[in-house]
């Protein structure tokens, strides 16, 4: 797609569709998982519901993703449509269009995706506007912020304020991913236990070991990071 014609208007969405053996996989782990959960006889008859209710999920998000999701570009502004909302954003409200990469991603897979940060230095994904959908993505969004600036009536430039809010913001996302993987952790440690503890004694603490645990490590390592971050970074006005 080349935007550094007259016109801007565009419309980014899925064209290159994932292969249907990556689904094919997907969906037969989730299917075994669940049933093992629900045939074992070391598990809590409850343990499968939640499993099934979350691949039921994530594969309803996939499919509306692919089908209802795309980026729209116009003279107007940038309008992300998402799988179930959508958001608009003007050209006077847009600081910045940036190709991310994506942390230890390799090919096939998607390595670099695409975010639109507002004036307040929130950041918003693009949909489809990455190196799966696009030949080049790097070069796309070259030419995309060229266009978009006759429309903003300004170049991009960058502000020091708003820079340290971005920094601030992603401080903030690893942070909060961090502890979800520390929750996860301590969910596989509780499971660990409570498989010794159900071959040892006669009523193993589940609801200590399964929520209780995994959500306090997540609450206590997420205070502590967010606290971290925010020791380290001065404050933005």
């Amino acid at each position: 797609m080349d935007v550094r014609g007259a016109g801007i208007e565009r419309e980014y969405r899925s064209r290159r569709k994932t292969p249907r053996a990556v689904f094919l996989a997907t969906g037969l782990m989730g299917l075994e998982s669940v049933y093992r959960m629900a045939h074992g006889h070391l598990l809590p008859r409850w343990s499968w519901m939640p499993l099934l209710g979350f691949w039921v999920l994530v594969f309803a998000r996939v499919a509306l993703y692919t089908w209802r999701g795309r980026t729209l570009v116009g003279v107007r502004g940038i309008t992300l449509r998402r799988a179930v909302t959508s958001r608009s954003l003007a050209w006077r409200d847009v600081y910045d269009i940036r190709a991310v990469p994506v942390p230890r991603a390799k090919p096939p897979a998607r390595t670099c995706l695409t975010y639109v940060y507002d004036s307040g230095g929130r950041r918003f994904l693009l949909p489809h506007l990455d190196d799966w959908q696009v030949t080049d993505p790097h070069a796309e969004i070259a030419a995309l912020r060229e266009a978009a600036a006759r429309h903003r009536g300004m170049t991009f430039e960058r502000r020091p304020e708003t820079e340290a809010r971005i920094r601030r913001a992603s401080g903030h996302r690893k942070a909060w991913e961090r502890a979800v993987t520390g929750g996860l952790v301590a969910f596989g440690g509780g499971f660990l236990v409570w498989v010794v503890l159900l071959i040892t004694t006669d009523h193993p603490p589940t609801p200590l070991l399964f929520l209780w645990i995994p959500l306090g490590t997540f609450a206590a390592l997420a205070a502590l990071l967010n606290w971290r971050w925010e020791s380290q970074v001065p404050t933005v006005p």
